[in-house]
């Protein structure tokens, strides 16, 4: 694959606006407060305004896109669980039994499942997106997963879903069997680590299991050794899922939308997308450190600070989803906690 100009990406700006800024600063420390005594919550609402261009920011109509696919390598044994279970959790996705489904019920935040390369045929219904690719990526370890076409289409897809998104926010999540291999071997290739160091237990791979994961991710890696660029890795290592959030991740950015990120494979779709258009950095809020070996490594390569450790390795988009309540929040310190002046309360400077 050439480069990025093979798509038509759309441009993604950086948040410029200083004097903005210097209000949404001004504003916090005036609020009847210790100047900074709300920690990490003052500096997550300053982010908040400055991506919506607000001094009273208001998240409207959350959704959360939850990206499911299948991955060819897992004819090689690399997961614990059969391919199977990729399209039956997207049929517990859309029943409202995950963990994703009923946390994003919880915080009335729209749920969207979409079907970027099942192995299975959905019967369209109400929450569900079918942007089928193709029944799977193919076996990294015989040729690319995707062609390229096949990874431009899946980008595409993401950019459109968001298109046609109410709201001013995307949380993004996935499913799909095996993806935590792709997003290990993303990680490797973009950031020049070494794949043991990336790769972690997934679905429950320890041991001797874990090794022969990583003996394989090591193999496909040295046949795809001249995949370089980030367009390059993700057709030769998958996966649809990765490719869609990816797309969705540069809209979301382009249209001046907040992108709460999940946790592992949801980052590795931060990764790509920020090696693309870098400035999409700049609107996303990463929700939590995930306890998956390699996401610090991937948090790091992106400068990035989640806003929780809870030890997660679910996905689907649950840490999106648990986070949420800290954005709004956030959101609602600027707009409704009172200022020294309209309080009558006294500064302790005043009082000297």
């Amino acid at each position: 694959m050439k480069n990025s100009e093979f798509y038509t990406l759309p441009d993604v700006p950086p948040l410029l606006n200083s004097n903005l800024g210097k209000k949404l600063r001004n504003k916090l420390d005036n609020k009847t407060k210790p100047i900074g005594a709300l920690g990490r919550l003052e500096d997550l609402a300053l982010r908040i305004g400055l991506i919506l261009g607000n001094e009273n920011p208001e998240l409207i109509k959350p959704q959360m896109l939850v990206c499911a696919a299948d991955h060819g390598l897992t004819a090689e044994g690399i997961s614990a669980y059969p391919s199977n279970v990729t399209w039956q959790m997207v049929e517990n996705f859309l029943a409202g039994g995950a963990a994703v489904s009923v946390l994003s019920k919880q915080n009335n935040i729209s749920l969207n499942v979409v079907d970027c390369g099942v192995r299975h045929d959905f019967e369209p219904r109400e929450g569900l997106l079918i942007q089928k690719v193709s029944k799977g990526t193919k076996n990294a370890l015989q040729g690319p997963a995707m062609s390229n076409e096949e990874c431009q289409q899946a980008i595409n897809n993401g950019m459109s879903i968001v298109s046609e998104l109410e709201g001013n926010a995307v949380l993004i999540g996935e499913m799909g069997i095996g993806n935590s291999s792709a997003a290990a071997m993303l990680l490797a290739r973009l950031t020049d680590n070494d794949i043991s160091s990336c790769t972690g237990s997934g679905t429950g791979m320890f041991g001797s299991n874990l090794k022969k994961k990583t003996s394989i991710l090591e193999k496909v890696l040295e046949k795809h050794k001249d995949a370089k660029n980030p367009l390059a890795a993700l057709a030769a290592f998958g996966g649809y899922e990765i490719a869609t959030m990816a797309g969705a991740v540069i809209q979301s950015a382009s249209e001046g939308k907040v992108i709460v990120v999940d946790g592992f494979i949801a980052s590795s779709a931060v990764l790509v997308a920020s090696r693309i258009r870098s400035k999409v950095l700049d609107y996303c809020i990463f929700s939590h450190r995930s306890d998956e070996q390699g996401h610090s490594l991937m948090l790091d390569a992106m400068n990035a600070e989640p806003l929780l450790d809870l030890k997660l390795r679910l996905g689907e988009g649950s840490g999106a989803a648990l986070a949420w309540p800290l954005l709004m929040s956030a959101c609602t310190i600027l707009r409704e906690m009172a200022s020294f002046e309209a309080a009558g309360v006294s500064r302790d400077d005043e009082s000297k």
